[in-house]
This record gives structure tokens, C-alpha cells and sequence, in this order.
């Protein structure tokens, strides 16, 4: 089972999602949370950390766990996915290959760009919730 790290990254009120590029093979042109596979021998806050500077060019400080959950990505295959929050030093990002696009967005702006077991994970977790997020 892959082991996949997830920050809902926050900065001045506002959560980073970053758009999937259209030649990805799972997810094409989805938006999600920047993160991505921890590496052997890798721990989850240096896996984290890595994963958000190179999909965002972002250093961060990384906060509290906000929730785990498991995503099933072929009929045999699973992931478990580790969310945390973690505060952006600045709003200044600069995408990898991964990604097209990024926008900083509002508590309510989000279920205009989330979709599917991502909201659904949201919802569960009292994401929408969060005091860090207006």
C-alpha cells in the first residue's frame, strides 16, 4: 500500500489547490491538494515538506493532522492518504510539470473546484470548519 502525504496549505485565510495537468493519467485537469507519495526511508513531515516545494515551490510550516483515509486507485490497489494543515511563509508559488494551474481560494469557493471522494473527505472532516480558513 503507497503511503501518500496531503497539505491543505493555508495562507492568510486562503487554501492553495493546484489544477492536474491533462496528461496525467489518473485525475487529468482535477484540482486537489498539493502532495504526493512518501519515498523509502522517507518520514511523513520531510515527505510533506518535499512534495510542497516541489509541486508549489512553497515552504511551509506544517501544523496539525487533519484526517487519514484510503483511496482505492485500481480494483486491487489502495493508498493510504495522511491530510495535514500547514501555513504557507507566502503566497508566491511556482508549479512543477504536475500541475497547470493554482489558486488560492476561499472556504466557500471550494465545492466549486473539489470534487468526488476529495469534497466527500472534506465534508467528513469537518474541513470546511477549519478557524484557519475565511
Amino acid at each position: 500500500m503507497d503511503v501518500v502525504v496531503k497539505g491543505i496549505i493555508v495562507y492568510k485565510g486562503k487554501m492553495l489547490i493546484v489544477k492536474r495537468t491533462a496528461y496525467k493519467e489518473r485525475g487529468a485537469n482535477q484540482w486537489e491538494c498539493v502532495g504526493g507519495k512518501m519515498e523509502e526511508r522517507e518520514d511523513l513531515e520531510t515527505a510533506l515538506l518535499r512534495e510542497i516545494y516541489e509541486e508549489a515551490g512553497l515552504e511551509v510550516r506544517i501544523g496539525r493532522l487533519l484526517y487519514a483515509t484510503i483511496f482505492k486507485k485500481e480494483q486491487e490497489k489502495q493508498a493510504l492518504i495522511l491530510t495535514y494543515l500547514c501555513f504557507a511563509k507566502d503566497d508566491k508559488v511556482e508549479l512543477s510539470h504536475e500541475h497547470s494551474q493554482y489558486l488560492w481560494i476561499r472556504k466557500n469557493e471550494i465545492t466549486n473546484y473539489l470534487t468526488g471522494d476529495i469534497l466527500r473527505d472534506f465534508e467528513h472532516n469537518n474541513i470546511f470548519n477549519l478557524e484557519e480558513l475565511v
